[in-house]
């Protein structure tokens, strides 16, 4: 009886990890079933304006960002990436962007980390 107890247990415990790892596969991250480091190289425009407050915003930055902007958590978490992280943005810059690309829609007060969309 203990045996069959144990089975079960074991049984009921895959069961739950083949569930859990099914819905990460699907996709169900802050970019659906994009990866945030790889959507960060759609932003590859704004490389300077995201290390540089006073640096110009070129019009292909401000239409990837108004893009990604249509869903502000894949936008927070591209920003805060490790790609961008590595490419040297700043967190605190690059979250300006959409404000100085004058981006109508843009999710203004959004909090993004320890940061809020302005």
């Amino acid at each position: 009886m203990e045996g069959a107890m144990k089975n079960i247990c074991m049984f009921g415990f895959v069961v739950v990890l083949v569930i859990v790892g099914l819905g990460e596969v699907n996709g169900a991250g802050e970019c659906g079933r994009a990866n945030p480091d790889m959507e960060a190289f759609k932003l590859a425009p704004c490389a300077s304006a995201a290390q540089d407050e006073n640096a110009s915003v070129s019009g292909s930055c401000c239409a990837a960002v108004k893009k990604l902007g249509q869903n502000p958590k894949c936008l927070c978490a591209v920003m805060l990436s490790n790609t961008a992280k590595s490419s040297g943005v700043k967190p605190e810059i690059a979250m300006t962007i959409p404000k100085r690309c004058n981006i109508a829609d843009r999710p203004v007060g959004y909090q993004c980390g320890a940061y809020t969309l302005p």
